[in-house]
């Protein structure tokens, strides 16, 4: 048996690892888990797999889930994330939205267990400190993304020496088709509805901006140490090629599947052997034809600003992230416009001074102003 502790139970990624462990309860327990303020399916997940520990987000969450959690332990808040990330247990799933699960991840770290992260924003703000931490701790950063799970398998035996190119796929998200004239007035439910993927709504708009792509490049970058230069995005609608790998042979491996998160993260677990699925398989016949585009960065302004705050490095991508986070929750609450999430960010990139090879407490610290400077400015 495998124990696995979840960061973010309730979110898309979250519930897909539930499926996983669900059809596989001979070979995964679930021991710890996080789900934020969802009481009602922190319930049903007491009730079937009875875990040792839950945390919610709030105290008065927490009090009510005591009263039926039996001998389950219900800590709360940011203490209560760490200390699921420091639970017992083979791997820790890290499924959390946002900045918020990158001090879990660097205290699980220290414990030595497997990292299955699905969380972009630890690598994108604090790559260099998590990627030094999993070395000198010798622990595994086995990718959960499904373009990221990808170029992990496309590079299974090979020398990563030898790798001339990272290939990352887009499906382009909900707006791929409309131009920067038709985004002016787009709302809120249109950004929502992707046409490849079931997501939750914070990687929906990113998706449809494509800065859930940037955040990617940045990921990647860190997970496979690739200088950006060398990271390229294709525009592929069909979401069936996840990713690609070119040597400096000129041969290029590429790994293809049906758009459904429960692959990855299933192969997330059992790295690096396989087990058994359900789902439909891949019916190329049925597909047709693949197609590619060049991705235009004009056109798609966050996924430049991401290759900028990469290549910039320090504390920039720092900011770009937390720039994002801060105005797509206003985007959401219909607060701004669509097309005004771009501007948000580039305003808080352009006035930030980059701090080179922050620290963890810096980091923090230019997360908060940053989103405070956006709040300002809507």
């Amino acid at each position: 048996m495998k124990k696995i502790s979840l960061l973010g139970a309730s979110g898309s990624i979250g519930t897909q690892t539930i499926d996983v462990i669900r059809e596989h309860k001979d070979v995964f327990q679930l021991t710890a888990f996080s789900v934020g303020r969802n009481v009602d399916f922190a319930q049903q997940l007491l009730a079937e797999f009875s875990p040792e520990l839950v945390s919610v987000q709030n105290k008065a969450d927490a009090e009510r889930l005591r009263s039926i959690a039996g001998n389950t332990k219900v800590v709360y808040g940011e203490d209560g994330l760490v200390e699921v990330a420091l639970y017992d247990a083979d791997i820790l799933v890290n499924a959390v939205m946002g900045s918020i699960g990158l001090v879990p991840t660097l205290r699980a770290i220290e414990t030595k267990k497997t990292i299955a992260i699905a969380n972009k924003e630890t690598l994108v703000t604090a790559g260099h400190l998590v990627t030094a931490a999993a070395r000198q701790a010798n622990v595994p950063l086995i990718p959960v993304d499904s373009e990221h799970s990808a170029i992990f398998q496309c590079l299974n035996g090979e020398n990563y020496n030898c790798i001339e190119k990272l290939i990352l796929t887009a499906s382009g998200g909900s707006f791929r088709d409309k131009t920067r004239d038709d985004l002016q007035h787009v709302t809120v439910e249109d950004a929502l509805k992707h046409p490849n993927w079931s997501m939750g709504a914070k990687i929906t708009i990113d998706s449809a901006t494509m800065m859930n792509k940037g955040l990617e490049v940045i990921e990647a970058h860190w997970l496979f140490d690739v200088a950006y230069e060398n990271i390229e995005v294709l525009l592929h609608k069909e979401s069936i090629i996840h990713s690609m790998v070119e040597f400096s042979d000129r041969s290029v491996i590429a790994q293809l599947g049906t758009p459904d998160m429960r692959v990855p993260i299933q192969y997330a677990l059992t790295y690096p052997n396989r087990l058994p699925l359900s789902g439909q398989s891949l019916r190329l016949w049925e597909v047709g034809a693949l197609h590619f585009e060049q991705m235009n960065l004009e056109r798609f302004r966050c996924l430049d600003f991401a290759f900028q705050a990469g290549k910039t490095g320090g504390s920039l991508p720092t900011v770009m992230n937390a720039a994002n986070e801060a105005a797509v929750a206003a985007f959401l609450d219909k607060k701004i416009s669509f097309l005004q999430i771009e501007d948000l960010i580039e305003e808080a990139m352009q006035r930030h001074v980059v701090v080179h090879n922050p620290s963890l407490e810096e980091i923090c610290m230019i997360d908060e102003e940053t989103r405070r400077f956006v709040l300002e400015q809507i």
